[in-house]
C-alpha cells in the first residue's frame, strides 16, 4: 500500500473518533439543554456513511451517555420528586420499548412523514407560551394526569421509534401540565425521556445493528456534554432558552421536512 494511502488511513483511524466524541459533546449539551440531541449526533454519523437505519439505532444506544451525565448534573433540581417522576419514566420505558420493537420491525417511511409535524407543533408550543404555568391545582387535576401519561407514552413511542426533537415535545408537555419552572421541568425531561431512550437501547444493543465503533466515542462525548447542560439552564433566562429551544425545534422540523419530502 503506498505510503500516502497508509498515512490517509491512520489519520482517518484517528480523525473519526475525535470527530464523534467532539459530536457527542454537542449532543450532550444540546440535548440536555433543549432536547435536540439527534440534531448534532445523528447527522454526524449519516456523514461518517453510516446507514439510515444503523445511524439511527447507533445513535440511540450512544445518547444513554447524554442521559446519564444530563440527570447527573440535575440532582438539586430533581430532589424530592421521585413521586411524580416514576410513573413518567415507567410510562416512558414502555412507549420507549414499543417505539423500538416498531422500529426493528416495520419501515419507517409513513412514521418519518409526520415527525416534522410533530416537532413543529411541539417548538411552537414552546414559542407561544408566554410563561411558565403557576403551581396550582392543574398539576393535581386528574385529567390533565392522564393527558400527561398519554403524552408521555405517545412521545416515549417516538422516541424509541427514531427520537429526533422528542426533547422537545416532551420539554414542551411537561411545562404545559406540570406548573414547575424551566429548569426542573427540563431535569423531569432528562429523566423521562433517558428512561424511553435507554430502554430502546437496550433493545438496539441485543437485537439492532449497532455501530459500535462510533457509538463508543459519541457516547463518552455525550456524557460530557450532558454534565454540562443542566448548568447552562440554571445560568441562562428561562424565557430566551425557551425561544432558542423552539426556533431550534422549528428548524430541526424544516430539517426533517426537507429529509422526508425532498
Amino acid at each position: 500500500m503506498p505510503l500516502v494511502a497508509v498515512t490517509a488511513f491512520a489519520a482517518g483511524e484517528v480523525l473519526q473518533p475525535l470527530f464523534l466524541v467532539l459530536a457527542g459533546v454537542g449532543a450532550g449539551l444540546t440535548g440536555s439543554v433543549a432536547g435536540l440531541a439527534s440534531l448534532v449526533s445523528y447527522p454526524a454519523l449519516l456523514a461518517l456513511g453510516l446507514p439510515p437505519v444503523v445511524a439511527n439505532v447507533t445513535n440511540t444506544v450512544a445518547l444513554v451517555g447524554s442521559t446519564a451525565g444530563s440527570v447527573g448534573g440535575s440532582r438539586t433540581e430533581l430532589v424530592g420528586r421521585a413521586r411524580t417522576l416514576v410513573p413518567l419514566a415507567a410510562v416512558g420505558v414502555l412507549g420507549g420499548s414499543a417505539g423500538a420493537v416498531l422500529l426493528l420491525r416495520t419501515p419507517s417511511a409513513a412514521f418519518e412523514v409526520a415527525v416534522p409535524f410533530l416537532v413543529a407543533v411541539g417548538s411552537t408550543a414552546m414559542l407561544l407560551r408566554g410563561r411558565v404555568v403557576e403551581r396550582s391545582a392543574a398539576g393535581l387535576d386528574p385529567r390533565v394526569r392522564r393527558f400527561t401519561l398519554f403524552g408521555v407514552a405517545a412521545i416515549g413511542v417516538y422516541s424509541g421509534y427514531f427520537g429526533a426533537g422528542a426533547g422537545v415535545l416532551l420539554l414542551a408537555l411537561l411545562l404545559h401540565t406540570s406548573g414547575e419552572a424551566l429548569p426542573v421541568a427540563n431535569a423531569a425531561k432528562n429523566v423521562v425521556l433517558g428512561a424511553a431512550n435507554g430502554t430502546a437501547a437496550v433493545g438496539f444493543a441485543l437485537f439492532g445493528p449497532v455501530r459500535w465503533s462510533a457509538a463508543l466515542p459519541l457516547a463518552l462525548g455525550s456524557v460530557l456534554g450532558g454534565l454540562a447542560g443542566p448548568a447552562v439552564v440554571r445560568r441562562v433566562s428561562a424565557a430566551r432558552l425557551r425561544v432558542v429551544i423552539g426556533l431550534a425545534g422549528l428548524g430541526l422540523a424544516v430539517k426533517l421536512a426537507f429529509d422526508a419530502f425532498g
